[in-house]
């Protein structure tokens, strides 16, 4: 060979030795935010990826989309873009009840192309397709004032040839359990779900082929109350919805031929009440006859003689969407950690945890036997069972035994807030194999972890996850437990950002957002709780936020900005009723019906006075100040040059006022609370000149509680941001270690695994707070955690660069804690931050997923060095901004070392 062509050779082989060390592919396909989604209605999809590479500072530069069904295909070409989270589809319009397959594959920075991916899914709902079935209400008689028992419904059919695939459509007025040949169709519990049901109902699309064959079939369906027409809130609060449940559903078959077949809910169905759930209420548990069932009710052989005919709806109007939200299911089991007796003889079991769901009991006994299960969240202070705290909810759960050997007993349309269990007229002392604690909650993905070396943080993170998920249970709840369990939309706003830590929440807050807007007044207020089932009881201030709140955090979160100009009229329409309430003098007087609530004083509480209070206008007014820079800034996103222009400047008239009324020359805000601070800091409604030393005031107060907090609701998610904002992290620290009340460390030393609705719900003494609002587990305060993934491990989304796609890694240790490993799953990977001290410094380690970028931020001593990866960094690499290094970063792994 000739040099040249040798040369050529040996360049051929070290480029495909090169190829074959790369590990390059897309993964974790998903449509909407859904892995293989079944029944989506969007017309667009949008599909997103992460990318897996071995090497550093991977971008992608292009992508390439094929999407294919059974009769069209479609390919995006070439799309020279960086993007590969939400992209969407922009092939043939999609037709509905059909299966779609895609994949995708990219080219990288570095001349590299991947292969295709693995292939994903997605299948289309209804869409505009019409519902081949009559809205049916099975029952026979309804009562106003007395729950009726969950009533059963079903049908025969016969199908005459070979099938192909089967899908079921259904929802129902109230919440169904649907069953096919005497199979559930599916795991999802709760369904359709709790929107605002006279503004949008959902339904769910069930793939179902396996369970029908050629021949006879049978369809049933249970119906409970639910939120639809159960009690919900305070006092006699019944029939919110309707008065009717009601079930709509049809099959849609394909048979092997290729021609297809539909059975829909009619007047040809049979109804009963006679069924083994004799009651079931959200509130109130449920009871259950095993000497009722209805052996095989759901198969062809049963004998329906005795059902009566349904009767069809004169209710047929109402909107029907596809599935939003992740669907609830039961995600884990646990056992007790002990069964005892109480000093009163009660016959108690301990599960360990603070959970939301049910127990699901093991029971041999004679026919007739009545078992009796409570749920309580705490014992008082003799160690006894504790229930005062509930209110009116009966959280109770009643099984009578059939009497035919090992009987296994759960709920079907109820949950529970509860660790202990007492047991009446349990046969034996029960082993832990007859006791089971089901979990349930929405179905999210996990996104976040903290792991530190403090054990007191680990517990603290643990309780703040467990608040959510016992909360998050289709909508964001104050609490699981008492006679209550709405969306409370201040909870919501607070809490959102930890919550996107923690979870992926981008589709539950679509969903409830949605809602949000759904029930906004027609003047431009939001209810207190969404959906509002609190109806005419107004609009706070703090509350109603949760309508710019939200969808900005969705946005920065996860870089939706379809979601953003979904809710922006919602937006808008809210501020502008702040501005008309407030009217030209920029002051939102009586807006604020709930203040900084549940703040902090000692001694009896009122909410309206004494030592912590925050002027109630003042919040109202900072509220509104800072939803309206959010609407401004929504506005730039959207592109709408003349909102930005207008509330920009609304924004600067409150902000002149509000110093005018409640800021000193000197930076003193009225009411002198740390909330008052906290706001005003945060929202930046004070002079610049003086915010230094109006947060030095707010350092003052609390160095004179002793290194104590007495902020609220409203001012707490704040808190620790403006004090490290400020330049005061050790103070923030100061709070975040404080164990005794109040602080987020007390409830851990008194052994809670939930967050606590307030500071000191159980005193030192084992004495409780006021039992008519006493939750524990109550996720508002577990806000904290957003300054931990933020501050503490130092991983921060970028605002100009939204879903982490450019973001901070800017960690800050406390001499307090040796070490802290957190983990954040955005939109392009894992996000890795860990630190340790060590003799002389910290050693830290990152990891950045391709297709993004990070700016590192590390602290640095006069006189220290500091190594990445082991070697010396050069000064060329980084910039030294205020004590600390500052560099910018591709997309792999890399540790650090400063020392001496």
């Amino acid at each position: 060979m000739r040099p040249i062509q040798l040369l050529a050779f040996f360049l051929f082989l070290v480029l495909q030795s090169h190829a074959q060390k790369i590990s390059f592919y897309a993964y974790d396909l998903r449509t909407e935010y859904k892995y293989n989604p079944v029944g989506i209605d969007a017309a667009r999809p949008r599909f997103s990826w992460k990318i897996s590479h071995t090497e550093r500072s991977v971008m992608q530069v292009a992508y390439e989309i094929r999407v294919t069904s059974p009769k069209t295909s479609w390919a995006s070409g070439k799309m020279n873009t960086g993007q590969s989270h939400l992209l969407t589809y922009a092939g043939p319009a999609l037709e509905p009840l059909t299966p779609y397959k895609w994949q995708v594959r990219v080219w990288d920075n570095k001349g590299n192309q991947s292969s295709w991916s693995e292939p994903a899914s997605f299948e289309t709902g209804m869409m505009q397709m019409s519902w081949k079935a009559k809205w049916i209400e099975p029952e026979k008689s309804f009562s106003a004032k007395e729950s009726l028992a969950p009533v059963y419904t079903r049908k025969m059919f016969k199908l005459q040839k070979k099938i192909k695939s089967a899908r079921l459509m259904a929802t129902a007025r109230g919440l169904y359990r649907f069953y096919l040949n005497g199979k559930p169709v599916t795991d999802q519990l709760f369904t359709p779900g709790w929107t605002s049901y006279n503004n949008r109902l959902q339904y769910q699309v069930y793939d179902v082929t396996t369970l029908l064959a050629q021949g006879e079939n049978t369809a049933g369906a249970i119906l409970a109350e639910g939120w639809y027409r159960g009690t919900l809130g305070w006092g006699d609060n019944r029939n919110l919805y309707g008065k009717k449940l009601g079930l709509l559903a049809f099959l849609h078959i394909v048979y092997n031929d290729g021609s297809t077949a539909d059975i829909g809910t009619d007047e040809t169905w049979k109804g009963t009440d006679k069924g083994p759930i004799r009651f079931a209420g959200i509130y109130d548990g449920e009871v259950y006859d095993a000497g009722m069932e209805m052996n095989n009710w759901s198969n062809a052989s049963f004998n329906d003689a005795a059902w009566w005919n349904v009767s069809l709806s004169d209710k047929t109007e109402q909107k029907l969407i596809t599935q939003e939200g992740e669907a609830v299911r039961s995600i884990e089991e646990i056992k007790p950690v002990k069964v005892f007796r109480t000093p009163k003889g009660e016959l108690v079991a301990d599960m360990g945890q603070n959970m939301v769901g049910w127990i699901r009991i093991r029971v041999k006994a004679p026919k007739g036997s009545v078992i009796k299960i409570h749920h309580a969240e705490v014992l008082d202070k003799d160690g006894n069972f504790y229930t005062e705290n509930l209110r009116a909810a009966k959280q109770l759960l009643q099984y009578t035994t059939a009497g035919k050997g090992e009987e296994i007993y759960e709920p079907h349309f109820t949950f529970m807030g509860f660790r202990y269990v007492m047991l009446e007229g349990f046969p034996n002392q029960p082993i832990p194999d007859d006791l089971t604690g089901v979990v349930i909650h929405s179905d999210m993905r996990s996104a976040g972890s903290i792991e530190t070396s403090h054990a007191g943080l680990n517990q603290l993170q643990h309780n703040i996850q467990w608040g959510q998920k016992g909360n998050f249970l289709d909508v964001p709840t104050d609490c699981p437990q008492r006679d209550e369990r709405l969306g409370w939309t201040g909870d919501a706003q607070a809490f959102i950002r930890t919550a996107s830590f923690n979870y992926d929440i981008a589709s539950f807050f679509t969903k409830l957002l949605k809602d949000v807007a759904a029930d906004q007044h027609a003047d431009g207020g939001v209810p207190f709780v969404v959906p509002d089932v609190l109806r005419g009881n107004g609009v706070s201030a703090g509350w109603g936020d949760v309508a710019l709140i939200a969808p900005m955090t969705i946005f920065h979160c996860y870089g939706d900005s379809m979601l953003l100009a979904t809710q922006y009229p919602s937006m808008k329409k809210y501020v502008d009723y702040m501005h008309h309430r407030s009217g030209e003098s920029m002051i939102w007087k009586g807006g604020s019906v709930f203040g900084d609530w549940l703040y902090y004083h000692p001694g009896e509480f009122d909410h309206t006075t004494a030592d912590g209070h925050t002027d109630r206008d003042l919040i109202s007014t900072a509220f509104f100040a800072y939803s309206t820079s959010l609407l401004a800034k929504a506005a730039v996103i959207l592109g709408k040059k003349d909102d930005e222009s207008y509330y920009n400047a609304l924004f600067q008239r409150i902000k002149k006022v509000y110093q005018q009324e409640y800021v000193s020359a000197s930076g003193r805000v009225y009411s002198g609370s740390q909330t008052s601070y906290v706001l005003s800091l945060m929202f930046d409604l004070l002079p610049e000149q003086v915010r230094q030393q109006s947060a030095a005031y707010l350092v003052q107060d609390i160095k004179a509680r002793g290194n104590h907090l007495s902020t609220g609701f409203l001012g707490t998610p704040y808190l620790c941001h403006v004090l490290s904002r400020f330049g005061y992290d050790s103070v923030a620290y100061d709070l975040l270690l404080q164990e005794t009340y109040p602080s987020w460390l007390y409830p851990v030393k008194m052994g809670a695994t939930t967050i606590w609705e307030r500071w000191d719900g159980l005193r030192p003494d084992k004495s409780f707070q006021d039992k008519g609002m006493n939750s524990f587990n109550h996720y508002a305060y577990g806000a904290i955690g957003e300054w931990m993934y933020r501050r503490m491990a130092g991983i921060d989304n970028d605002p100009s660069q939204p879903g982490f796609k450019h973001f901070m890694l800017a960690p800050v240790p406390s001499p307090r804690i040796d070490s802290i490993n957190a983990v954040y799953e955005s939109p392009f990977g894992k996000i890795h931050s860990t630190w340790r001290k060590q003799a002389g410094g910290y050693s830290y380690g990152f990891r950045i997923p391709p297709n993004s970028t990070a700016t590192v931020v590390l602290p640095i001593l006069t006189g220290q060095q500091i190594f990445m990866d082991g070697q010396p960094l050069s000064p060329s690499k980084y910039s030294l901004e205020g004590g600390a290094i500052r560099m910018e970063l591709g997309s792999g792994q890399y540790s650090f070392t400063t020392r001496q």
